[in-house]
């Protein structure tokens, strides 16, 4: 059994590969000043660029858990959202408020998706 670590840390990996299967841990905006919209739009980037290193992509994901810090922002998020996932490849999805382990964040998202 291979199981493929991307950009190991001390306490987790960004990415782990298991029988092409790509499981990214929860992405967070670096830039934590911007609203909603401008936090969503970089962690799809954030997943984009990773994914690509993985050797798949947005239109192979399997699912997605998405973590917002206020369910007023929902609309906001989906506006991202809805503007990034292609056409005919939405993958499950669960949104839920939570508290995030720092406050100004407003979005965190994991995502599971196969190898191309």
């Amino acid at each position: 059994m291979e199981i493929k670590r991307l950009h190991v840390g001390k306490r987790l990996s960004e990415v782990a590969i298991h029988n092409g299967t790509v499981y990214l841990a929860g992405q967070i905006a670096d830039d934590k000043t911007q609203d909603i919209k401008g936090q969503t739009r970089e962690v799809l980037g954030h997943i984009d660029r990773l994914l690509a290193e993985a050797g798949s992509d947005k239109t192979c994901i399997l699912s997605t858990t998405i973590y917002i810090a206020d369910l007023a922002d929902f609309a906001g998020m989906n506006e991202e959202w809805d503007a990034w996932v292609p056409s005919g490849h939405t993958p499950p999805r669960a949104t839920v408020e939570a508290k995030l382990a720092d406050p100004a964040w407003r979005v965190e998202i994991i995502v599971v998706a196969a190898q191309r």
